[in-house]
């Protein structure tokens, strides 16, 4: 096999495994409140641990891609996952876990910024947008996948079965009391094996393209008052706080309104949201080929609305499936958003670029203000607070005016009718 194959294979895995730590948090949410007795507010200080690292080492990561190169980036990014995952597997206390969440969180933010110029050189120009869709089923297989790992690990720890030498070893490793502690040995594991595999991968030379180089200090500033940059930024923080202030919660809510089991019916009403979501990308490429971009977004903020009502005031069976379906009309938002966030302005796209994904730490702020507010009104009410990051998102399909928009068949077909048109009349010209 070509090497370069090889590496297109490492990084599809690697979006696999950033997903596998990133979205199993949903799931866990309940038995992190049960084994450190916490207020829903405490709860949103794990989320906050883990995105504020997007926020933080986003830009950083760039200026430290230009310097040290996407193998030692990737490397330092695992090598720090392992230490966070076993650092809290060995001392599970809460305040180790956050510390543990952040030191993860930096390790996947690095990521996100050395992966995307690899898959570039390795698959080819030509083939990058196909191995970046890619990429994306590989990670909404992750998201779908860490919650029944979790349902396993959680189900079989402590039945004392001798046959199963792993549950066996690892229900050996962990208080009595907190079986979901486990991922965290597995999560270690996988990620100090990724280390090994990677530094027995020979990596390509990736030469940044120049929209993929880190700005300086100044145009950064100037990009931050610029205003169709900043609703965008804004928009971007409003789809990972409505992603997350949503996925995060919905195994507590379910637990607390309709007393689901969060360790196998919660855990798996997560997988199911990160499989829809997963779904619904495949569905919006088909779309975004015969609708405008702007028009999708409007239809699927408008159905999101509707399921998470369902989901909030429904039954108990309407909450099992509209809190999934909440998940397949956000799949297109990131996409749509940050498509028409550099369709919207002329120069700098990768300074751009790397703004929006600062917005990422929407994800740390949005959960932590769903939990303050729960404290005071109750988790329900405190739900309402995606509705306002929903309302912004579809905003955008009001306002947004792309200076350059999605090509669709019909406007295929029109621009080849005009040029068809424009040669008749050139002919009866002449």
């Amino acid at each position: 096999m070509n090497s370069k194959h090889l590496i297109v294979g490492l990084v599809l895995l690697v979006f696999f495994v950033i997903s596998l730590l990133t979205n199993i948090l949903g799931a866990l949410n309940p038995g992190i409140k049960e084994s450190f007795n916490l207020e829903f507010s405490s709860l949103g200080f794990m989320t906050l641990a883990f995105f504020s690292a997007y926020g933080i080492m986003s830009i950083p990561s760039g200026i430290l891609l230009e310097k040290y190169k996407e193998k030692k980036m990737m490397l330092l990014a695992f090598s720090l996952a392992t230490i966070g995952a076993f650092s809290f597997a060995v001392f599970p206390t809460f305040p180790v876990f956050l510390f543990s969440l952040f030191l993860i969180g930096t390790g996947m933010a690095m990521l996100q910024v050395a992966i995307n110029p690899l898959l570039r050189e390795a698959g080819g120009e030509e083939h990058f947008a196909f191995y970046s869709v890619m990429g994306q089923l590989f990670f909404g297989a992750a998201g779908v996948v860490g919650p029944f790992l979790f349902t396993y690990l959680v189900q079989n720890i402590g039945k004392n079965n001798a046959s199963d030498k792993f549950i066996s070893f690892i229900s050996s490793l962990i208080p009595s009391d907190m079986s979901w502690v486990s991922i965290y040995w597995v999560f270690g594991a996988i990620a100090l094996l990724m280390v090994i595999v990677i530094t027995l991968f020979k990596f390509p030379k990736v030469e940044l393209k120049e929209d993929e180089k880190p700005a300086d200090l100044s145009l950064l500033k100037s990009l931050f008052k610029n205003k169709t940059v900043l609703a965008f930024f804004i928009g971007i923080f409003c789809y990972v706080g409505f992603e997350q202030g949503v996925s995060f919660w919905i195994s507590q809510f379910l637990e607390t309104y309709h007393g689901v089991d969060p360790n196998t019916e919660g855990a798996a009403s997560v997988g199911h949201f990160w499989g829809l979501l997963t779904l619904g990308c495949l569905l919006g490429l088909v779309l975004l080929k015969f609708i405008d971009s702007k028009k999708v977004l409007l239809i699927f903020s408008s159905l999101a609305f509707i399921s998470l009502s369902l989901a909030l005031f429904g039954s108990k069976n309407m909450a099992l499936l509209a809190f999934p379906a909440v998940g397949f009309f956000a799949s297109v938002m990131w996409s749509i958003i940050f498509s028409l966030a550099l369709n919207s302005v002329k120069a700098h796209h990768g300074s751009i670029a790397g703004i929006l994904c600062t917005g990422i730490v929407g994800g740390a702020i949005a959960p932590f203000i769903v939990g303050g507010l729960s404290d005071l009104f109750g988790l329900k009410a405190g739900m309402f607070f995606n509705y306002i990051m929903l309302a912004y998102i579809l905003s955008i399909g009001i306002w947004a005016n792309p200076l350059v928009k999605n090509k669709t068949l019909k406007t295929k077909k029109d621009t080849m009718k005009s040029t068809s048109d424009d040669i008749i009349e050139f002919k009866s010209l002449n």
